[in-house]
């Protein structure tokens, strides 16, 4: 179990979330305006990569919170790495 009494407990940090790439060529990028459709390279059904910086840290699944109006979203954690283990 993890020491919550470090003072690094409580430094927060940035985790990001990929639901997917794109490829596109930069002129079709710069053809871009609203409403416009940028495929990924994932279904919505397929896990999202949670990273801190550069390091992939966990696997999920993308869910809404449940009873928020909003549709503010959330993941649902499904792998988690090891520390120094790869996914």
């Amino acid at each position: 179990m993890p020491d919550d009494t470090t003072p690094f407990a409580q430094v927060p940090i940035e985790i990001t979330v990929s639901v997917g790439r794109a490829r596109p060529i930069v002129r079709d990028l710069l053809r871009l305006g609203r409403d416009a459709v940028l495929v990924l390279d994932r279904r919505v059904e397929d896990p999202v990569e949670l990273y801190v910086g550069d390091r992939l840290i966990a696997r999920g699944e993308l869910h809404e919170v449940p009873g928020d109006p909003s549709g503010q979203l959330a993941v649902r954690l499904t792998e988690v790495a090891s520390p120094g283990e790869p996914l």
